[in-house]
């Protein structure tokens, strides 16, 4: 019997299949945890439900069903933002410059959720997602060849494999202490603020990976929801340059 990855062999090259199985260890281990996986795809709609359906569809006797929904408002970040939960995984498929995406796989720190992002063309920059499977080709029809689908399919095919040996699924050991780990230094934890400062002074209600705290930010000033923070011991330290679609309206 001939698998996905064999069949695709050719068109997935050495550094693509690394990324893919890493991908896949880390899909198997969130769905063990009780994730759910939402799909974003602006530019090629028809690619967020494909991938929904291929892992929530248990098309092989004994798969299982993975929770993954589409995604497909005219506002994807507006939806990702209220869908998502601490745990959950975001998946793009999108060019590196689709606008709405760059802004979600920013966000999705805040919102708890791990990011991956499919696509062709130049690159996202490095740490643009915690997991980007690339084709490296200027071919603009990449999209339309069945690249991307072969790319989830083995996705789907390779998380299946990480649910058949039990100890993969369990977590790394920790590497964050209090002396070394960025997220808990001084460069702070990204937030996302939810309410602004009823008064002046007063905190704001901050989402973070952790969920929703109130923030000191009489640091920043005047600060309005959906404004990305860093937030530090209970206050918020530097917002971040917002390069959002919405903030050049």
């Amino acid at each position: 019997m001939t698998t996905t990855a064999e069949a695709g062999g050719h068109l997935v090259d050495t550094d693509l299949s690394a990324d893919l199985a890493a991908a896949a260890l880390s899909l198997a281990r969130k769905f063990h945890d009780g994730a759910t996986l939402w799909v974003i795809s602006p530019q090629w709609e028809p690619h967020a439900h494909h991938v929904a359906v291929e892992f929530v569809h248990p098309v092989i006797m004994g798969k299982r069903a993975l929770p993954s929904v589409a995604l497909v408002e005219p506002d994807p970040v507006a939806q990702a933002r209220v869908a998502s939960r601490p745990g959950d995984i975001l998946l793009a498929v999108a060019s590196a410059n689709e606008p709405a995406v760059v802004d979600a796989m920013r966000r999705a720190p805040a919102w708890g959720a791990m990011t991956m992002w499919i696509g062709a063309g130049p690159r996202p920059p490095a740490g643009a997602a915690n997991h980007i499977l690339w084709v490296d080709s200027d071919d603009p029809m990449v999209p339309a060849t069945g690249r991307f689908v072969l790319m989830y399919h083995l996705l789907w095919e390779l998380t299946h494999v990480c649910f058949e040996h039990s100890g993969l699924l369990k977590p790394d050991a920790e590497e964050c202490d209090e002396t070394v780990c960025v997220t808990c230094s001084d460069e702070g934890r990204l937030g996302e603020v939810v309410i602004e400062p009823a008064e002046p002074l007063g905190p704001a209600l901050v989402r973070t990976a952790a969920g929703e705290e109130w923030v000191d930010v009489s640091v920043l000033g005047d600060v309005r929801p959906n404004d990305l923070v860093l937030v530090h011991a209970g206050a918020a330290i530097t917002r971040l340059d917002d390069t959002s679609p919405e903030a050049n309206r």
